[in-house]
């Protein structure tokens, strides 16, 4: 089972080759592989050992880091996003919430705005108490 890092690095591995203008083949010749196993990489279905991806790097051009750039960001964004939906829909199966919902959007652009604008500022100023 693919874990997030995993997934991010074959993302990162597909953007790359296509990048350069390489097929799964050609870099998978590259570094003495089969190109199943680059498809595999890149969906995040195998994993990537360390050694591999020094050979993917050097293929192409580029630092091990490079893989792991955004990744931090990747993982906090999926965090967020689980708990905004609270793990399992909770949060938006709950009346008060749909009730927010439909009456923020019946607010016009400018009010909405200044609406989140204020719950905005209002968690931040939660977060600094906190």
């Amino acid at each position: 089972m693919a874990t997030d890092i995993d997934l991010h690095l074959g993302r990162r591995l597909r953007r790359r080759r296509r990048l350069l203008g390489l097929t799964q083949q050609q870099l998978a010749v590259q570094v003495g592989i089969r190109f199943q196993q680059i498809q595999k990489y890149e969906c995040g279905a195998n994993r990537i050992s360390a050694a591999r991806l020094w050979q993917l790097a050097e293929a192409l051009e580029t630092p091990v880091s490079y893989f792991y750039d955004g990744v931090t960001e990747a993982l906090e964004r999926k965090d967020a996003a689980q708990t905004m939906s609270g793990g399992s829909g909770e949060m938006f199966s709950r009346k008060e919430t749909l009730d927010l919902i439909q009456a923020y959007y019946q607010l016009g652009e400018r009010p909405r705005r200044r609406l989140l604008d204020l719950a905005k500022s209002l968690h931040e100023s939660s977060e600094a108490v906190a």
